[in-house]
């Protein structure tokens, strides 16, 4: 017995309570730093904001397309973008129609 009343510790139980705290610490480091630690948790809600604005993205180019298809569906087509798209894919313009060229810019 010590002067404060605990027992000298031997060698296999301090060996044994070293391990205990190696692998405490070990848990410890893995729950801050760790694959789902509380620094990935920020990373990870980072990175979901990321997609969220992605998917606002995708979607509106999405609805934008899907508009533009139902315009140009065969049983109801929109004349004007009919028009259009005939001018811009077979190069074609309206007998009354004047063409201006422009000449391309390097800039």
């Amino acid at each position: 017995m010590t002067v404060e009343g605990h027992k000298i510790a031997l060698p296999k139980e301090q060996m044994t309570q070293g391990l205990a705290l190696a692998l405490l610490l070990l848990l410890m480091g893995l729950a801050i730093a760790g694959p789902s630690g509380l620094l990935a948790w920020g990373e990870n809600s980072q990175l979901l904001d990321q997609r969220n604005a992605q998917i606002a993205a995708l979607s509106e180019e999405r609805d934008a397309l899907k508009n533009r298809v139902d315009l140009l569906h065969p049983d109801h087509a929109d004349p004007d973008l009919v028009g259009e798209e005939l001018r811009r894919n077979l190069n074609v313009v309206h007998p009354d129609e004047v063409v201006m060229t422009l000449p391309k810019s390097d800039g």
